[in-house]
């Protein structure tokens, strides 16, 4: 599993713009894109895009690059008219996620008593 972030700064006073358009979700069927997970974070002065699944960030420029797909180029002209300068990317660096067999390991030995 890959992971990958698109950092924006947002234009002062442009925090509920970004908010409404958040709650709107996103201008693609994510189901079609072979995208595993993707979440969208946003603080008073900067909105994160996270996309992950494998290959993501071939995915993530195929979406960016697709001319073709009016409501996605809708949907950059609303986040540009909002975002302060030129997005960055973020690649991750560290990750860790807890084992999935370690509460089924857990539960297992509490039932046996151990």
């Amino acid at each position: 599993m890959e992971r990958i972030a698109i950092v924006a700064r947002l234009k002062e006073g442009s925090g509920r713009r970004a908010a409404e358009l958040t709650a709107a979700g996103p201008p693609f069927d994510l189901a079609e894109t072979g995208i595993t997970r993707h979440s969208v974070y946003l603080s008073a002065g900067e909105v994160v895009f996270v996309f992950e699944g494998h290959e993501v960030e071939w995915m993530v420029d195929d979406l960016i690059s697709d001319a073709f797909e009016p409501k996605l180029q809708d949907a950059f002209a609303e986040w540009r008219s909002i975002v302060d300068g030129s997005p960055r990317i973020a690649r991750e660096r560290f990750g860790w996620e807890a084992q999935e067999a370690a509460p089924a390991a857990a539960e297992a030995m509490a039932v046996s008593g151990r």
